[in-house]
């Protein structure tokens, strides 16, 4: 696409000359001789950058310049100045023009600095639309149920803070999800959120990652490279599989944790960041300190705020809104359609890989069955099993029960069910409660009545 510029100077010959040399590099050129004729130009023919001069009659160059910005906050402008009104150049930049250049000045550095404003412009578009893509991609944590709120609420409260975060849960709970969307509510937002996976890089490279390293610091070392904390500077850096990290590193990291310093590998200059920090693990970390994984004195650096995601298991009243979710995401053009018996058989499942289990069996199953009503044939095998396993439990679901000639003691019965629903759900007290056919707080309830421990 032609990138058209628009040139404000009340001086003709400078108008040309600038037309001129820059149709030669390939642009679109617009003139104007006054500072309003400019306007209407940038109103009706939306340029992508205005070479601006600074002194003009009528309207000068930093009137200009803010009614601009009003319209496009986002256009470059580069202001062309004498040598004596520098101060008012910077001044210039301070309204929010891109560059200046004095005159006299050399067509070739015009067209370099030209060139330079579009190429920065430009990243600055794509990094906004990553940032659009990332949103939309983590853009709220899904579910209604108790536990997810209470995880919600947490993460309202610590989001602008500067502290640690330590979130932990089983692998496919949203622990990405949850750190991305502390960042998004933080006035960290509009910084960097830069994640790394501890457990994917080896320790050799995982230094070189987090820290970066200088030029000629080992072999291929061909170039300075910045580190995920310079990258995250005022950011965020997630730290993903933290109990994943050599012993060593986490001596490392401990350190930057507490000194906001670090130098890059070979180097000796000591580096200054402000970066919050947030970790993630789907291991126990106290067991991890037992066995001497990882050490305790990161664990409690880390652990200021700390977060567990429950798994799918223990929410599955959830399962049809992140169902229903993720149709639209991977069939956005058509109304989500599955058929109660396969929403069912989602219901019912266990969930080992939780949500990133569904999102892929959702996936899956929109591929499958081409954009049509979801039905339990769609569903892999072990979910469909679970269709056999309950018509088997469902025959077998007749109350028998021998009454004794003494009588029986309701409360003992009531005790007994109570149990026997809390072994057959694993001790999930929402699917206990729903096998009882009372709600969890009424479960809670006589749980306590009867000293049953949950």
């Amino acid at each position: 696409m032609t990138r058209k510029i628009l040139v404000i100077d009340d001086e003709e010959h400078m108008c040309w000359a600038l037309e001129k040399g820059l149709r030669q590099e390939g642009y679109q050129v617009l003139t104007a001789t006054r500072g309003k004729q400019g306007l209407e130009l940038i109103r009706n023919e939306v340029p992508s950058l205005v070479i601006l001069d600074l002194k003009m009659p009528e309207m000068d160059g930093l009137e200009v310049l803010v009614r601009a910005k009003e319209m496009m906050p986002k256009l470059p402008v580069i202001m062309i100045t004498a040598h004596g009104t520098i101060d008012t150049a910077i001044e210039a930049m301070k309204l929010g023009a891109t560059d200046y250049i004095t005159k006299p000045f050399d067509l070739d550095e015009l067209k370099l600095v030209v060139k330079q404003a579009l190429m920065v412009n430009q990243l600055e578009v794509e990094v906004n639309f990553l940032r659009s893509e990332l949103s939309q991609k983590y853009d709220r944590i899904v579910g209604n149920s108790q536990a997810i709120q209470d995880v919600c609420t947490l993460i309202e409260k610590v989001a602008d803070s500067n502290a640690t975060v330590l979130i932990t849960g089983e692998s496919g709970t949203g622990k990405e999800v949850t750190a991305l969307t502390i960042h998004q509510l933080s006035s960290r937002r509009d910084k960097p959120f830069v994640p790394i996976n501890c457990a994917a890089l080896p320790e050799s490279l995982l230094e070189s990652e987090l820290f970066g390293h200088e030029k000629g610091a080992f072999t291929g070392a061909v170039a300075r490279k910045l580190g995920r904390f310079e990258l995250a500077n005022e950011g965020t850096l997630f730290l993903d599989e933290i109990t994943e990290m050599p012993l060593s590193m986490q001596v490392k990291l401990l350190r930057v944790l507490q000194e906001k310093t670090f130098e890059r590998v070979g180097g000796t200059e000591s580096i200054q960041v402000d970066v919050r920090v947030i970790a993630a693990t789907n291991r126990d970390p106290m067991e991890c300190i037992k066995k001497g994984t990882f050490r305790e004195d990161l664990y409690y650096r880390l652990n200021v705020l700390p977060i567990k995601l429950p798994p799918l298991r223990e929410r599955v009243e959830d399962i049809p809104l992140l169902v229903m979710h993720f149709l639209k995401k991977f069939n956005p053009s058509k109304e989500p359609a599955i058929s109660p018996d396969a929403m069912g058989l989602l219901s019912t499942y266990q969930w080992p890989g939780n949500i990133r289990e569904l999102q892929n069996v959702i996936e899956r199953a929109v591929i499958l069955s081409q954009g049509q009503e979801i039905k339990p044939y769609h569903l892999p095998k072990e979910i469909q099993k679970t269709d056999t396993n309950k018509g088997s439990e469902e025959q077998n679901t007749g109350l028998v029960i021998n009454f004794p000639d003494q009588g029986i003691s309701l409360e003992e019965l009531e005790k007994e069910l109570i149990l026997k629903a809390l072994e057959k759900s694993n001790g999930n007290q929402t699917k206990a409660s729903q096998l009882l056919g009372i709600t969890r707080s009424a479960l809670l309830y006589r749980a306590q009545k009867y000293q049953i421990k949950l």
